[in-house]
C-alpha cells in the first residue's frame, strides 16, 4: 500500500499545497494519514507510530512525505528511520528530495549497496552535526570562563571601586580591566564588563531617586 505522511502545524499556511506535492508522486490512490504538530518535536506522534507498525506488519510498502523533515528534523533519528524502513521492504519517497529516486532505479545488487551507502552517509552527518553541537557549547563555556548560573554578588567596597573609578571618566572597558575580584581560592579574576555596567546604572539610578 502506498502511504502520504503529512506533519503540519498552526504555523504553515498551506498544507494543502504539501499534499499536493505528495499526490503528484503517489497518485490518487494513496492513502492520506495527516499529523498537526510543530515542526520543532518529534514526540507524541500518534499517527506517525501507527504508521510504523502498518510498515512493520507490511502493510505498507511506499511511504511518501513532503520533505525528510517531515519524519525527522534530528538527522540520527532520520537515519535510523531508513535503516527501519530498509529492513521491512517501505520505500521512502520525498517532494523536495527527489533525488533519491535514482536509488530505486539502480540494478539488483547495486541498489542495496547505494541505499547502504547513503544510510551510512546520513549516519556520519549525524555525527558531525552532533561534534558541532559539542564544539559549540566548549567554546561558548570557554568564553565564560567557567562561570555559569547566576553572577555573584558584588561587595560594596568593590561596587564603591568601580564607582570612584566610573567618576575619573574611566569607560565600562577600563573600569573592567583595573577592577578585579578575588575567589574563594584567593585566585584574582578579572569582573565582567555587564557587572560594571549594572554598578553604574544602579549608581546613577540612587543619585535620581535621591
Amino acid at each position: 500500500m502506498k502511504a502520504i505522511y503529512l506533519r503540519t502545524s498552526t504555523e504553515e499556511q498551506n498544507p494543502q499545497n504539501q499534499l499536493d506535492d505528495c499526490l503528484s508522486l503517489a497518485g490518487e490512490e494513496a492513502k492520506v494519514y495527516e499529523e498537526k504538530q510543530s515542526a520543532f518535536k518529534d514526540k507524541d506522534r500518534p499517527i506517525f507510530e501507527s504508521i510504523k507498525q502498518l510498515i512493520k506488519r507490511g502493510k505498507i510498502d511506499e511511504l511518501y512525505v513532503w520533505d525528510w523533515d517531515r519524519l525527522f528534523r534530528n538527522r540520527k533519528k532520520l537515519k535510523e528511520f531508513f535503516e527501519f524502513c530498509k529492513i521491512y521492504g517501505c520505500d521512502i519517497h520525498s517532494y523536495r528530495q527527489k533525488f533519491f529516486e535514482e536509488f530505486y532505479k539502480i540494478p539488483e545488487p547495486f541498489d542495496s549497496i547505494m541505499k547502504d551507502l547513503f544510510i551510512n552517509l546520513l549516519g556520519w552527518m549525524a555525527e558531525d552535526e552532533s561534534q558541532k553541537k559539542s564544539d559549540r557549547v566548549k567554546i561558548a563555556y570557554k568564553n565564560h570562563k567557567g562561570n555559569w548560573g547566576r553572577p555573584k554578588k558584588i561587595d560594596k567596597n568593590l561596587k564603591q571601586e568601580i564607582i570612584e573609578a566610573h567618576k575619573k571618566g574611566m569607560s565600562i572597558r577600563e573600569v573592567a580591566d583595573s577592577v578585579f575580584i578575588w575567589d574563594k581560592n584567593n585566585n584574582r579574576k578579572a569582573i565582567s564588563k555587564s557587572s560594571v555596567h549594572k554598578t553604574i546604572q544602579d549608581f546613577k539610578g540612587d543619585i535620581i531617586s535621591f
